[in-house]
């Protein structure tokens, strides 16, 4: 099977993005986080912007596609575990994380998720944004691995209605990964995922990229 293309399926696997060293730093970042967490918003970190940027060992893979002036816009951490092992069906991500909630044309509804403001975009910015998966842990196809439906980045926004039918003509894609491993995905992929039938740790780091600047006031909330 030839492997994936962030152009033409919607995503792509980076092997071995990240050595030891860099993983333990990002494993020393998130140790004080509550485990367990079907997925915990992070509003900053910090300590790890330089490698977050476009020219660090994470944001350069974003800036391959985007260009240097992309930027870090939203970090999510999901740590699927024994105790925390859930299924999430098949979905488009269309919110954006931003510092306030300032009403703009174009954007809405709003949400308010852990304590951050998100807001639905117009669809043209969601297709130009890239979310990258780092794998802290080794992602078999008995762990819970991400479903994605390639292809389904270039179909624009998909009523509910309509999902089960592009999922069936698409078909199905698990992306599994070793730690240290990076996954690209165009951000409005189809994408779901089982629970695990041999549950083990699967912590994964999202971290959504643009190289857009919001209009008017409206700011992202970027994370370093």
């Amino acid at each position: 099977m030839m492997p994936l293309a962030l152009a033409t399926d919607g995503a792509q696997l980076i092997p071995a993005a990240l050595d030891p060293t860099a993983l333990a730093t990002i494993e020393s970042v998130l140790a004080d986080l509550p485990p367990g967490q079907p997925g915990l918003r992070l509003a900053s970190l910090p300590a790890l912007a330089s490698m977050l940027s476009a020219t660090g060992a994470i944001g350069r893979h974003a800036a391959a596609h985007q260009g240097t002036t992309t930027k870090a816009v939203r970090a999510i951490l999901f740590d699927k575990s024994p105790a925390t092992n859930w299924a999430l069906g098949w979905h488009q991500d269309r919110t954006i994380a931003v510092r306030t909630r300032i009403d703009t044309p174009g954007f809405g509804p709003w949400t308010l998720k852990s304590g951050i403001q998100h807001v639905a975009p117009p669809q043209s910015l969601l297709d130009r944004m890239l979310t990258l998966r780092i794998h802290l842990d080794p992602v078999g196809a008995d762990n819970a691995p991400l479903l994605i439906a390639p292809g389904s980045h270039r179909l624009g926004r998909i009523s509910e209605s309509a999902v089960a039918a592009l999922v069936a003509r698409c078909g199905t894609h698990a992306c599994l990964a070793d730690r240290g491993d990076i996954w690209l995905y165009a951000t409005p992929i189809l994408h779901a995922s089982d629970a695990a039938s041999n549950p083990r740790h699967r912590r994964v780091l999202q971290i959504d990229y643009s190289a857009d600047d919001l209009p008017g006031e409206l700011n992202w909330l970027g994370i370093i």
